[in-house]
């Protein structure tokens, strides 16, 4: 639908693999849309559609192994499935030589990783024997999966997730157009979150640091970027809430980076409740140079270095989010130093060409 972190992802991949003279196939849910579609289009992709894959149900693992007849892939990916199916075994009767995981969950808030019950790691070898190598986007994610005891430690390995540096150009007239389209005010500061809009992402607690922050500082727009199933029940509770101008819901955006989402915003925040497995849309807020403040969940620590590239606090503490978004408002040269800091982060641990490369060299090829 969009091109976000996942897209990003499987066209740089692809480009790599066309050094090395590989082809790609990339499997969506379904037809993806024509913008899409262009920003994929390479000489070495397919695209190609695998309905319902999810849910590993029985007329996906038939799709799966059509495909795999199809395409004859020696080398089988997957994401966004879930750990346990019997897709590994379709692959090996697939004939794929190489069968990967990648690990995007995030987990139930307060979540502690445990081991699973014997017989849960008796049944979950079997089902993932084939697998080669399990990929986990952040330190918190492989000790979640490691944790379980449902593969040898060594079939883990930790690839950060990563942003692509070369779409990040920053353009004053892009936050212009932002501005202009939402009908944001140019003397207006912006504070944004770009997530879905589910409770899991804490939007409830920005609507409430928004009431809270702008009884100090009326001039600031919060806006949210995305979209979900409960976006009216939140577009009500910024109403009741007496936020209905000063709060923005963009809906969809099909290319935060094109549509100058992150160049029009002063701070970005991310308050999600539940236990982020990463957190991309930090690290690309990041890469734009911007401070972020997130909650201490998950792998989000893993990104934000509290009192440099932005501000880490508890989950639900709305008091802290609205001092630490009123500090930042009130202190340009700081968003300007943690924003570099921020962007200096990205180019180090979340490069998406350095983090692909690894990838590419997990898959054995040279």
């Amino acid at each position: 639908m969009r091109i976000g972190g996942t897209e990003t992802f499987a066209r740089e991949l692809s480009q790599q693999l066309d050094t090395h003279g590989w082809q790609s196939i990339l499997c969506f849910l379904s037809e993806p849309t024509d913008e899409v579609r262009q920003f994929m289009d390479l000489p070495n992709i397919t695209l190609d559609v695998l309905e319902n894959s999810t849910n590993g149900s029985w007329r996906a693992r038939s799709g799966l192994l059509q495909l795999l007849r199809k395409h004859r892939p020696e080398i089988l990916h997957l994401h966004f499935v879930s750990f346990l199916t019997l897709y590994p075994w379709v692959a090996r009767l697939g004939s794929v030589k190489k069968i990967f995981f990648t690990d995007h969950h995030s987990r139930p808030a307060e979540y502690v990783a445990s081991a699973a019950p014997v017989w849960k790691q008796v049944a979950a070898r079997a089902l993932t024997r084939p697998f080669d190598k399990v990929i986990c986007v952040s330190r918190f994610g492989h000790e979640c999966m490691t944790s379980l005891r449902l593969l040898p430690r060594d079939r883990f390995e930790m690839i950060y997730n990563g942003v692509d540096l070369s779409r990040v150009q920053f353009d004053p007239e892009r936050a212009l157009t932002f501005r202009q389209r939402h009908s944001i005010p140019n003397d207006r500061a912006v504070v944004t979150q770009v997530s879905w809009l589910i409770p899991e992402k804490g939007i409830t607690d920005f609507l409430e640091v928004a009431r809270l922050v702008i009884a100090q500082e009326p001039n600031v727009q919060f806006v949210l970027v995305g979209d979900g199933q409960e976006r009216d029940q939140f577009i009500r509770q910024a109403d009741s809430l007496g936020l209905h101008e000063r709060v923005t819901f963009t809906g969809l955006v099909n290319d935060p980076f094109g549509a100058g989402v992150y160049e029009a915003a002063d701070i970005v925040c991310q308050f999600s409740r539940w236990e982020e497995v990463f957190g991309w849309m930090i690290a690309e807020a990041m890469a734009h140079g911007k401070p972020v403040i997130g909650t201490r969940v998950g792998g989000i620590p893993e990104l934000i270095t509290d009192g440099v590239t932005g501000y880490s606090v508890e989950r639900g503490d709305t008091k802290a989010m609205s001092e630490r978004v009123l500090a930042l408002l009130r202190d340009r040269e700081k968003r300007a130093r943690m924003g570099q800091a921020a962007r200096d982060v990205v180019s180090e641990k979340f490069n998406l060409q350095k983090n692909i490369a690894k990838l590419v060299a997990t898959y054995g090829i040279d």
